[in-house]
């Protein structure tokens, strides 16, 4: 098995199909590499097809007229991301960055609806991906339209010590900057509110290492409910 081809085979979006489906998959991926900060592609482009994360991480962002960043979502390796406006023939509606140097492979929005129509599993497998993806937008949004800071990081500190399973500990991924952009907030009130927390003694912050010391009390304050699979 070829290293893009073993790759493929390790991605969710891809789980369960036979070999000879991967095989098809392997033949339209085409590889591509970014460097950090580089845009994949920006708000208004043709969604002339999708990339999926072989390695690194993308954020993908909107700009406000006044040139404030609101990251919607970060990805990293195995995650699709600008599929939703391929399949509905329309312009990519956000912009994608690489934070970090980044390798994807793209599939041509042709060549993966032809795929398809000859592979009904790989459809079901895309409907999982986008509904699992849009209950998590639903969610981030309800969090920045409802939610005041304190409850907005709670809940992500919460979401994240579930999402890496490392107990009551959260390693931050992505910098301060990048965090309050996504919380919809900027870095020196998200710096307030990790003092805050930490003064409540709901969490302690060494460095990226984010312990969470009181979880019902984050739990309570994010009115946070675990998310499982059925929500999807």
């Amino acid at each position: 098995m070829d290293k893009i081809l073993n790759i493929i085979s390790t991605i969710p979006l891809f789980n369960g199909l036979p070999e000879d489906q991967l095989v098809a998959i392997r033949k339209i991926a085409l590889e591509k590499e970014f460097n950090k900060g580089e845009i994949i592609f920006s708000e208004g482009d043709e969604g002339n097809g999708f990339f999926v994360i072989a390695e690194g991480r993308v954020k993908v962002f909107k700009l406000s007229t006044e040139g404030k960043e609101q990251i919607l979502h970060i990805f990293g390796s195995g995650q699709p991301f600008g599929e939703v406006p391929v399949f509905a023939g329309q312009k990519f509606p956000a912009n994608a960055q690489a934070i970090e140097k980044t390798r994807v492979l793209f599939f041509l929005r042709v060549s993966i609806v032809n795929l398809i129509s000859a592979n009904p599993s790989l459809a079901l497998n895309m409907l999982a991906v986008m509904s699992t993806k849009l209950r998590q937008f639903a969610v981030q949004i309800e969090n920045l339209s409802l939610k005041e800071m304190p409850a907005r990081l709670a809940f992500y500190l919460l979401r994240h010590a579930d999402e890496q399973n490392q107990g009551n500990v959260v390693i931050l991924k992505i910098s301060k900057g990048q965090l309050a952009s996504t919380l919809g907030t900027i870095p020196e009130t998200l710096s307030r509110m990790f003092a805050k927390l930490s003064g409540k003694n709901l969490i302690s912050v060494d460095g990226k290492i984010i312990t969470l010391l009181d979880r019902r009390g984050l739990e309570e304050l994010a009115e946070y409910k675990k998310i499982s699979s059925r929500d999807f």
